[in-house]
């Protein structure tokens, strides 16, 4: 088991401490083991409120500056989505390179295991795309380090439907804004992915009379929301052309870009999946210019982190819902924030997130432990009072 390096091949296409630098992140842990085929990489954004907890993504990325980039944007993610949810935890976010539906296998992930141990606590690991509560029970053979873990060791166990119920309260939260009203029966949602989060979301939308159009890479795992919720189906290459109120992104990152932004033909986006602006700063104006209603993705997503985060002082799933539900409130500061500072959505939930840091931070600077005098001081005190 070493710790491993980018190759000079990696160098060339990116400097690895600007890159670090760009998103202002603490530590980046490059773990290889090439016994038990384990290429991973653990981001650590920050910590000013806490440990850094957030999921271990298994992705075949197409090369391995692509995996740093990754985690560097998602970890940075976790932090704003922590502060802006109240809780006192940091951002932190893991990749790990190779295709989950193959590669899967316990020595891997006690490994990988192994390296989360190795950090003491600054990183939490968690289950993300790719990875499941089977993998978190194998990496927690390791380190006591991880959440996500099945009800029957204590912990949580799927976080998916209360990111759903999250991701559902922020679609209502935006829609009361768009519309003057919450409600969600009859309008048209498109969700694009059909994972976890999106069969228990699809749910919600059905149960409150909302149509759904749904599409997913792997048509089957589609069909099955098809069939159990009445909704409709989409071809993934036809996804960002029906018209309808909500675009919900469900899937991987990076696909509100230069070319499917003017294929839109809807009111608000929102939905889970993480990094759904490929450039924050010029896809987001995009859609402003278009009259489309972005709701932060690190946001409206956080009920999956509210979930994992709930197991550390044990888990209460009806707290975690109740937690969930806030969403609503939070998005509608959002918004009204970002009315106010005449900025859009995204700027305007990072702006609340790093005000939060640098209030804690802030107290933080108070030293509150003991000293090397500790003792002395008692001494004499009690001498004094003798």
């Amino acid at each position: 088991m070493t710790n491993a390096v980018l190759g000079p091949e990696e160098t060339t296409a990116l400097s690895l401490f600007s890159e670090l630098e760009k998103y202002e992140h603490e530590q980046v842990i490059v773990c290889s083991d090439k016994k038990v085929g384990l290429r991973a990489i653990i981001a650590i954004h920050n910590t000013t409120l806490g440990p850094a907890l957030g999921g271990a993504r298994m992705w075949q990325y197409a090369s391995d500056t692509d995996a740093l980039i990754d985690a560097l944007r998602l970890s940075r993610g976790m932090t704003y989505k922590a502060a802006v949810s109240g809780l006192n935890l940091g951002g932190g976010k893991a990749v790990i390179i190779g295709n989950s539906k193959t590669d899967k296998n316990e020595a891997l992930f006690r490994t990988y295991g192994r390296f989360v141990e190795g950090l003491g606590g600054r990183y939490i690991t968690a289950e993300d795309v790719g990875t499941d509560v089977r993998d978190m029970e194998w990496v927690r053979m390791e380190t006591k380090y991880v959440t996500g873990i099945s009800r029957a060791l204590g912990g949580s166990g799927d976080p998916s439907p209360v990111t759903a119920l999250g991701v559902y309260m922020g679609m209502k939260a935006a829609c009361a804004e768009r519309y003057g009203n919450d409600s969600l029966n009859k309008k048209k949602v498109v969700v694009q992915g059909a994972g976890h989060v999106a069969y228990h979301l699809c749910g919600y939308l059905r149960r409150e009379g909302a149509k759904v159009f749904v599409s997913d890479l792997f048509e089957e795992k589609a069909r099955r929301i098809v069939t159990e919720y009445g909704a409709e189906f989409v071809h993934p290459d036809q996804i960002y052309d029906v018209e309808a109120n909500i675009f919900c992104p469900a899937a991987l990152g990076g696909i509100l870009n230069d070319e499917t932004i003017p294929r839109l033909k809807v009111d608000i986006i929102a939905g889970p999946a993480n990094n759904q602006l490929k450039d924050e700063a010029i896809h987001e104006q995009m859609l402003l210019d278009r009259g489309i209603l972005y709701t932060p993705d690190f946001v409206i997503n956080a009920g999956g982190l509210i979930n994992v985060a709930n197991e550390l002082e044990g888990y209460n799933q009806e707290r975690a819902l109740s937690q969930a539900k806030e969403i609503y409130d939070v998005i509608k500061n959002i918004l009204l924030t970002a009315k106010k500072m005449k900025t859009t959505a995204n700027q305007a939930a990072i702006h609340l997130a790093e005000e939060r840091l640098a209030k804690i931070g802030q107290i933080k600077q108070i030293y509150a432990g003991k000293s090397q005098y500790a003792g002395r001081l008692g001494e004499m005190n009690t001498r004094a009072t003798a």
